[in-house]
């Protein structure tokens, strides 16, 4: 006998449920066993020895170590955390906006599109290297010194002055001001971290039926309200991806990765390791949870 056809909703439900397979199998098959062992790692001291290794349970201990004994875990865990929430709207923002302008039609719109798309390409090998190394910092403070002894310091200055007063001239918050030129002083950092979300953006931007802009048009809205009232609802559900994105990916490489690194494999300290790990894991996990509940509820999905 012949099964009953399946429904559009059960279908899509399939479709996801393969696209999901590649995923679960492999957590279940290289990360599950190495989770596992981690949890159980940060709380024990692990010796390891010619024979194996042993473990000696000790509670809490590693945890506390790492929150109230460790001088500097906490003090770089705060300043990864002030970093992400300062960059991850500016990244939103940037990505957002460029895309925005890659859409439009003009001449020469293929290498425009190519030179904000390069951070992906950049973003492994020797690149990658040279940028987490700190070379290009360094050859641009030393080039800045060997002109002007103040250093950087007055490289952020001359970067952000004019900006700063030509906003405070105009009646601009202070604090928004300080916050935008900052934004000036950490430009390089923002490109470089927004090559995917600029693609997502963009593919989401072309998604956009043209209809719903020349009815608008007929209606007379202006470019401003279409924007606001069509391409803003529209990519909002990608705006949530990207945040969700933008907020692992400003997690994934950092002083704290680096302790954690340098504590398991240098010191041979698994267990304070572990534990450091699972902490820094609890609160990338709050953020996304926050930020996720926070902006799903402001989300529009086009049926």
């Amino acid at each position: 006998m012949r099964s009953p056809k399946r429904t559009f909703q059960q279908r899509k439900a399939l479709t996801g449920m393969l696209f999901l397979a590649p995923w679960a199998f492999g957590f279940i098959f290289f990360f599950l066993v190495p989770l596992v062992n981690s949890a159980v790692y940060s709380f024990n001291d692990l010796k390891a020895s010619d024979n194996g290794y042993t473990l000696t349970f000790e509670g809490w201990k590693n945890y506390t170590q790492a929150l109230y004994v460790d001088a500097t875990f906490v003090r770089k865990l705060t300043t990864v955390v002030g970093e992400m929430v300062v960059n991850v709207p500016l990244i939103i923002i940037f990505s957002l906006f460029i895309a925005v302008l890659l859409n439009q039609k003009f001449l020469g719109r293929s290498l425009a599109r190519a030179i904000f798309f390069l951070p992906v390409i950049l973003a492994s090998g020797v690149m990658l290297s040279i940028n987490n190394a700190g070379y290009m910092q360094q050859i641009m403070d030393a080039n800045l010194a060997s002109n002007n002894p103040a250093g950087a310091s007055v490289n952020g200055f001359l970067q952000s002055i004019e900006l700063k007063n030509m906003m405070m001239d105009i009646g601009v918050n202070e604090s928004i001001v300080n916050y935008l030129t900052g934004a000036v002083d950490r430009i390089y950092e923002i490109i470089s971290q927004s090559g995917v979300q600029i693609i997502i953006f963009l593919a989401g931007l072309q998604s956009i039926s043209p209809q719903l802009y020349e009815a608008s048009r007929m209606e007379g809205a202006t470019g401003y309200e279409a924007f606001w009232k069509i391409t803003f609802p529209m990519v909002s559900p990608l705006i949530l991806t990207n945040l969700v994105y933008t907020i692992i990916d400003s997690f994934l490489n950092n002083a704290v990765t680096q302790q954690i690194d340098t504590t398991a494999f240098k010191t041979l300290d698994f267990g304070l390791s572990s534990a450091m790990a699972w902490i820094y894991f609890a609160i990338v996990a709050v953020i996304l949870a926050i930020s996720t509940f926070v902006v799903s509820r402001k989300v529009f999905y086009h049926d």
